[in-house]
C-alpha cells in the first residue's frame, strides 16, 4: 500500500486532533498543549484541502485556526 501526500496529511492531522482531544479529557493541566495539538492537527488538515480543493473544509479549518491562535496568544502572552 503506497501512501499518497493526501493520506498522510489526512491521517497525520486525524493523529493529532484525536490527541487534543485526549488531552481535553486529561483535564486543565494539559492546557496549552491541547490547543497546540488541535491547533497542529488542523494546519494538517488545511493543507490537505487546498490540495484536494474542498471548500467547505477550508472555511471549516481557517476558522479553527483563528480559534486556535485566539487561544494560543491567550495562553502564551
Amino acid at each position: 500500500m503506497k501512501l499518497d501526500t493526501n493520506e498522510i496529511l489526512q491521517w497525520t492531522g486525524a493523529v493529532f486532533i484525536v490527541a487534543g482531544h485526549s488531552l481535553n479529557a486529561v483535564g486543565p493541566e494539559a492546557y496549552p498543549y491541547n490547543i497546540l495539538t488541535f491547533f497542529i492537527g488542523t494546519i494538517l488538515f488545511l493543507a490537505w484541502t487546498i490540495r484536494v480543493a474542498n471548500k467547505p473544509q477550508m472555511i471549516v479549518n481557517a476558522v479553527g485556526i483563528l480559534v486556535c491562535i485566539g487561544g494560543l496568544v491567550k495562553a502564551f502572552g
